[in-house]
């Protein structure tokens, strides 16, 4: 008789592998440095942008969203993260073994999909919260405005950047199991989060609903605490986005369900 894996031991057995790849420690590594070294690098710059800036520029400041921009560098980083543990096993061969040891395939892939969420929703967290208080340092010591967690939706925006990154991480998983090569992976990535956005204005008025719930814009709203008039509904905005990468989440998990490897 042949004894199938628990989704336990499936979900122990993706822990060893994540935590055993060095890639895993460097993307980590990454994160870090791009998280903090950016609102420790780009303060000074803002504040002296908001010191010469207009009357309605510096009505508009938003020293919290200011210190969480990094996530525009780190949502790519934290998408490496997600993109490598699934596309790293198809490039070494490594799959056929892991479908071998788990034939319900869609064990196997949930037991990624939650070692992922897990450790970017860890890292997110810790992520924006030191960004923010390195940030409002930076803001302090050059004279102008700053936040406090104590502040209206400072503290909602942080979570909201943690939660984010986190998101963003579930969908380079699924573009992983989508695309199973990283440097296309890694592509649509980039062109999603950050292509995307930079066009948004070419874009044809029956898009805007998408756009409204879209990465970096609609999606990302939750990370600003001066509301936008074009996205009123931040976590609304949000749960759009999450609900879509959740959508193709579950088409990755059909596709590999029937795919070979």
């Amino acid at each position: 008789m042949i004894t199938r894996p628990a989704f336990t031991d499936t979900l122990h057995s993706e822990w060893i592998k994540f935590r055993s790849l060095r890639s895993t420690w460097l993307t980590l590594g990454g994160l870090v440095v791009v998280g903090l070294g950016l609102p420790l690098l780009s303060a000074d710059p803002a504040a002296q942008g908001y010191l010469t800036g207009t009357i309605e520029e510096q009505q508009d400041w938003d020293p919290t969203n200011g210190s969480l921009l990094m996530f525009f560098i780190a949502q790519l980083v934290i998408g490496v993260l997600g993109i490598l543990v699934v596309t790293s096993e198809h490039a070494t061969g490594l799959m056929q073994t892991s479908l071998s040891a788990t034939p319900r395939r869609h064990r196997l892939l949930g037991a990624k999909v939650a070692v992922v969420a897990a450790v970017s929703l860890v890292a997110g967290q810790a992520l924006a919260f030191p960004a923010f208080l390195i940030g409002q340092a930076g803001f302090a010591a050059a004279g102008v405005p700053h936040a406090t967690l104590a502040d209206p939706r400072a503290l909602s925006a942080v979570v909201g950047c943690g939660f984010y990154l986190a998101v963003i991480a579930l969908l380079a998983v699924a573009l992983g199991a989508l695309i199973r090569a990283t440097a296309g992976a890694l592509a649509t990535l980039v062109g999603i989060v950050l292509l995307v956005p930079v066009l948004d204005g070419m874009f044809p008025p029956w898009l805007d609903g998408l756009l409204d719930v879209w990465p970096t814009l609609g999606g990302a709203a939750v990370i600003a605490t001066v509301p936008d008039p074009d996205y009123p509904q931040p976590w609304l905005h949000f749960a759009g986005m999450s609900a879509g990468i959740l959508a193709l989440l579950v088409v990755a998990f059909v596709l590999f369900e029937r795919r070979d490897v």
